[in-house]
């Protein structure tokens, strides 16, 4: 059946102009930037309880003039460059008083001899707070901006100082200050460095054997599955330093080519272990801040079959504790290893039936030694008060439900503040429980805070900054007192961005709920375009990544991309989402591990059995004319749509997706697929590549060239299969942009594929 009255996009641009003032544009949310939401400025709360800092742009004119070099009335720099990003001052509040003050004005940035002050990526307090490190001149490694230069303020005398000696430009990494603030340490150039600030002098700590080895900092893949890339941990006594040492001999290299920017390809190659492939072998040991040899942690097993994705010193300094992940990823073994030997010794094993979800820190408990342990031992994701021996685990969080993040750990009032959703899987709130596991449970988050909430919790406790958010409102941020949850200030409102939606024709949403063929429930939202008529049919376009990292169906704000799906309602589409089961919500084990050894097979029938069941439920719903759209994990699950369902769905837009399970690399996906040896026949079955064949609606395949996560050549292989099997699609593919495909790799990108992602659907989905 075809769908019947909705305008066109061009039949909507040649509307009224009350109209197109409450029309969005492609234009205005990719190019213009007219939708973006603010933050505040990197609010850092202090050690010693008494308020936090922010940055804040200076408002005294000389200041700006500063700031950003003698301009032109054009905004150019005199020297006809591009104008200089603006230099912050950094702001003490104090929350009891609404006191303000300038700690750090622009002045004080400047170094010696410089025209303009340093431009502050990040910054951090030495725990007395008389001293400041600035991280500046930033480059982007791989995902983020993890290496530049670092300078240290001392209040007192007013001494800015650069650290690394003569080092080149934007090479430190990670500096942190010791815990007496005399030194700091840092990566340089792969190998670890200590500096005194009192005499300047430098020490290294490690000292590559080739370019193989890397210390102090984290392989790609470690970076990329473990959400980890600080390598090296300062001792509590500041005596010592731990970090990692990874061997990548033996891993295979990938190559990425680079043929727009230079007269000749530029070529670039990482250590990258696909799937049962070898891994990078990992090893965590402990050095005096002195120098000297380094003692290596006496773990056993081979470690090109283990992970150590967690490490930290233990409260004493004379020993550290270590996880140890064997590469199944089911079994994750606790050591204490002493500084000064190296030997072992084991604290207790976490085990799960499949895979273990997740791996995170242990947070040590200062009075009683005893420290907080997340685990979903008895079938969800709770947090656990151990013993220091590892013997004795109390769940403090008991019940039917899984926590999302741990919040805060307030130990001299004996609770521990965590996110949870219990009965919304869309939602998130804050909770409290007390650390010695008596009574029950306290909601924290009032009940008109509804959809997504978050905290950044003080020192001490008592004041949190609260970001509120929901499926049509940009994030708030608001200082509060807990555990009143009391509105001391508006940090952001975002009222301006509110008051243009404000004025823009949207349609409402609603989240549900459907059974797939099996009974289970599924969670899903839908967007119906503005001036819905029940009594029409309207095409469909569905977002999709239904993979065990992630989850759409949140009552949040989506940025850019949700504006795109406003801006498809406005064009007369419904806009879906659903959460396959295995999904990253916070439903417990056995919902999360049910995929496992088949990613994409039961998920993407549960995608099939929600389309038919939403078509069942809504009419309106036109089943001739159903799109769908992800990025990487989506991509990947728009091509089993397509494939698999070919029925169901008319066109699909599938970005940077994996192909054949085979080419990602180890840790991910042997996570929740299996060992290559044990699983091979599920890894064919479960690779869209091997069902290219029954391809009969339209696909969009988008790729870049520079991808150094899901790799170029995934697409390439379903290229050639496609080409084989005499497979008419199209194809876009972005030169050298990385996984991301944004902006910041080439202007216009963003607009660009967005609006031809908009006009494919337009193309195919439309009734003539």
């Amino acid at each position: 059946m075809a769908c019947t009255n909705i305008d066109s996009p061009a039949q909507a641009r040649e509307s009224s102009p009350a109209a197109q003032e409450s029309a969005l544009t492609l234009e205005a949310i990719y190019k213009e930037d007219a939708y973006k939401s603010e933050a505040p400025g990197r609010l850092q709360w202090l050690s010693d309880k008494s308020g936090y800092t922010m940055l804040e742009t200076p408002a005294d004119s000389e200041q700006n003039d500063l700031m950003n070099g003698d301009k032109g009335t054009d905004g150019a720099n005199a020297e006809g460059g591009e104008e200089a990003p603006d230099a912050k001052e950094i702001v003490f509040y104090d929350p009891r008083s609404d006191e303000r003050r300038v700690l750090v004005d622009v002045a004080m940035l400047t170094p010696d001899g410089a025209e303009a002050p340093l431009v502050i990526d990040d910054y951090h307090w030495s725990k007395d707070q008389s001293k400041l490190l600035v991280y500046t001149n930033s480059k982007k490694v791989w995902r983020v901006k993890s290496r530049g230069d670092y300078w240290v303020l001392d209040l007192e005398s007013g001494e800015l100082r650069q650290l690394g000696g003569d080092a080149k430009a934007s090479t430190l990494q990670f500096a942190k200050f010791s815990p007496d603030a005399d030194k700091v340490a840092y990566v340089k150039e792969a190998d670890v460095f200590v500096e005194d600030l009192a005499s300047g002098a430098i020490t290294q700590l490690s000292e590559r054997a080739g370019n193989h080895i890397i210390n102090g900092i984290m392989s790609w893949a470690y970076e990329e599955e473990f959400s980890i890339r600080d390598g090296f941990r300062w001792s509590p006594d500041g005596q010592r330093i731990a970090y990692w040492q990874f061997d990548t001999s033996g891993v295979r290299n990938f190559t990425l080519i680079n043929n727009t920017d230079a007269l000749y390809p530029e070529v670039v190659e990482l250590p990258y272990p696909k799937v049962g492939e070898t891994i990078s072998a990992a090893r965590v040991g402990t050095v005096d801040v002195s120098g000297g040899a380094t003692v290596w942690a006496d773990l056993p097993g081979d470690p090109r079959q283990m992970y150590v994705p967690r490490m930290d010193w233990a409260p004493s300094s004379d020993k550290i504790i270590v996880q140890h992940l064997n590469r199944r990823q089911d079994t994750n073994t606790v050591f204490y290893a002493d500084a000064g030997s190296g030997e072992a010794t084991e604290i207790f094993v976490e085990q799960a039936p499949k895979y273990l979800f997740d791996v995170e820190d242990v947070h040590w408990l200062e009075d009683s030694g005893d420290f907080l342990w997340l685990s979903e031992r008895d079938g969800w994701w709770h947090i656990y008060r151990a013993t220091a021996d590892g013997k004795t685990f109390r769940d403090l969080t008991p019940g039917d439900f899984d926590i999302t993040e741990v919040a805060h750990v307030d130990e001299t009032s004996g609770w521990v503040y965590f996110m949870a959703s219990p009965e919304a899987m869309e939602s998130r709130f804050l909770f409290r429980s007390r650390l010695d596991g008596s009574g029950d449970m306290e909601k924290i988050t009032p009940e008109d805070f509804p959809g997504t909430n978050s905290y950044h919790v003080s020192e001490g406790g008592q004041w949190a900054v609260h970001t509120h958010q929901s499926f049509m409102q940009p994030p708030q941020y608001r200082l509060i007192s807990l555990p009143e949850h009391e509105e001391i200030a508006m940090l952001e409102d975002n009222a301006a961005l509110l008051e243009k939606l404000a004025k823009l024709d949207l349609g409402e949403h609603e989240f549900f709920r459907v059974e797939a063929r099996d009974g289970l429930p599924l969670d899903g939202y839908l967007m119906r375009p503005p001036q819905f008529d029940a009594d029409k049919k309207y095409p469909i376009v569905f977002y999709v990544y239904s993979e065990v990292a992630g989850q759409t169906v949140r009552d949040a704000w989506g940025g850019k991309r949700h504006l795109w799906h406003l801006y498809m309602a406005q064009q007369g589409y419904l806009i879906a989402s659903v959460d396959s089961r295995g999904a990253r919500a916070p439903r417990g084990r056995d919902w999360r591990q049910s995929v496992y050894g088949g990613i994409g097979i039961l998920a993407s029938r549960d995608q099939s059995d929600a389309l038919t069941a939403m078509a069942r439920r809504w009419s309106y719903i036109d089943e001739e004319n159903v799109g769908i759209w992800g990025h990487s994990g989506g991509g990947s699950m728009t091509l089993n749509m397509l494939f698999r369902y070919p029925g169901q769905y008319k066109a699909g837009v599938s970005q940077a997706p994996v192909t054949d399970q085979r080419l990602y690399d180890a840790i991910y996906q042997e996570r929740y697929s299996g060992l290559l040896e044990e699983y091979a026949d599920a890894y064919i079955e479960a690779s869209p590549i091997t069902h290219a064949k029954n391809l009969e609606g339209e696909l969009l395949l988008v790729h870049g060239t520079g991808d150094d996560n899901v790799h170029y050549q995934s697409s390439e292989r379903l290229i050639n299969e496609l080409v084989r099997l005499n497979k008419p699609f199209r194809f876009m593919a972005y030169p050298n942009r990385t996984h991301a495909v944004v902006d910041s790799e080439g202007e216009g990108t963003e607009l660009h594929l967005n609006t031809m992602r908009a006009r494919f659907f337009d193309e195919h989905l439309r009734s003539e």
